[in-house]
């Protein structure tokens, strides 16, 4: 073996001891012991040793407590014979220490196991998320694509809100939505739709159909109080895109000018499972859309995002100070403004799916091809986002 290669392993095995030394706790007994000598005053100080191996079970696994608690039990028994404690005294202490050691021991096993099993659901939840809301490339049939998701419940890394975008015979379509509720009922109701979408959308013509496809398998499998909000939208043709809005929130239109409205709906439709109760059908738009034209679709766990004045993310502003010709610049740089404007954690899913069309000239350049992180955890803060560009 090289002196070299030698040098290296020693400096990683000195980086794994001290990564694995409880420092602050031995700092801790070491205070303790030197406040003892310095005061002498035995039984004051004695008792407080135990902190160390308490310390020790937050920070360091269960060797460490055992280290720490060991010097603690060495140290409190000599500085308890130099200051002429007495022994019934000293013998109390000492076993009180190792007491807290051993509990302290056994609190750090069940943290250990803990992360353990929280390691494995997060690593379940990330596979379901790429199972459910599949990666879409930065480039779809004629559009740029970029994807932002962020689920509110961080250490799931998934929740309700769903998002799809698949070329089919018909042109390429998509679908953002948002599920009332959360957690795994949510989660669920989000496969069922994001399910029948992918089937439908591939299967049938008319956009409509597609919908009404959807609400079908709804009615048939959600509670009464269940119901999805959704925008459904379809490219048949160069220069237009198809939209229906199921009470959802209004996609936001940004023309190559950069002028930002918003896609109200013409004829209010109810959200997706509601039908039955109104009896009322929704209707198609049909929007002019061309090149350098972009479509951002949302849910409300963007615009409901509050600041600490109770104030509302103001995402219209937003999108008309971020739009380019790069979607992933901008849902990043929308994406980053949202977390500031709510000091670091979103408390409710947020998906931001953003399309354009770019121009006959920059079809004409290739791209370069920039890796973006797919099931990314806004942690921070908790949040956790998913990115697929």
């Amino acid at each position: 073996m090289s002196r070299a290669r030698r040098d290296s392993g020693g400096r990683c095995a000195a980086a794994r001891l001290a990564a694995g030394t409880p420092l602050l706790p031995v700092l801790i007994v070491g205070a303790v012991a030197l406040a003892d000598l310095i005061g002498g005053a035995g039984m004051i100080w004695l008792p407080l040793l135990a902190a160390g191996p308490a310390l020790a079970a937050s920070t360091n696994g269960a060797r460490g407590v055992a280290c720490v608690g060991l010097l603690a039990v060495v140290l409190g028994a000599l500085l308890g014979i130099r200051d002429l404690v007495p022994t019934a005294e000293l013998a109390a202490v000492l076993t009180a220490l190792t007491i807290v050691t051993l509990a302290s021991g056994l609190a750090c096993t069940l943290r250990a196991r803990r992360e353990r099993v929280l390691a494995a659901v997060r690593s379940v939840a990330e596979t379901a998320q790429h199972a459910l809301l599949v990666p879409v490339p930065e480039t779809v049939g004629p559009f740029q694509v970029a994807v932002r998701y962020s689920a509110a419940a961080a250490e799931a890394r998934i929740g309700g809100d769903l998002y799809a975008l698949i070329p089919t015979p018909y042109g390429v379509r998509l679908i953002v939505g948002d599920v009332r509720g959360k957690g795994l009922p949510a989660v669920s109701t989000a496969a069922l739709v994001l399910g029948v979408f992918r089937e439908a959308a591939y299967d049938e013509p008319d956009l409509l159909t597609v919908v009404d496809r959807i609400e079908r398998s709804l009615a048939r499998n959600l509670g009464s109080d269940d119901f999805v909000t959704a925008v459904v939208a379809g490219h048949p043709r160069p220069g237009q895109l198809e939209v229906v809005n199921c009470g959802h929130a209004p996609p936001l239109l940004v023309r190559a000018s950069g002028a930002v409205t918003a896609v109200e709906p013409v004829d209010p439709t109810p959200p997706l499972g509601l039908r039955a109760l109104t009896g009322h059908t929704p209707g198609l738009q049909v929007l002019p859309f061309a090149d350098g034209d972009q479509l951002l679709l949302y849910t409300d766990g963007v615009t409901e995002a509050r600041d600490r004045g109770r104030a509302f993310y103001p995402l219209h502003e937003g999108l008309a100070r971020h739009a380019c010709d790069d979607p992933a610049r901008t849902l990043a740089a929308l994406h980053d403004e949202l977390l500031a404007h709510v000091g670091g954690r979103l408390h409710d899913d947020a998906a931001l799916l953003l399309i354009r069309k770019p121009v006959a000239a920059e079809a004409d350049v290739p791209r370069p091809i920039v890796p973006h992180p797919v099931g990314e955890a806004e942690r921070d803060s908790g949040d956790q986002t998913a990115e697929a560009v």
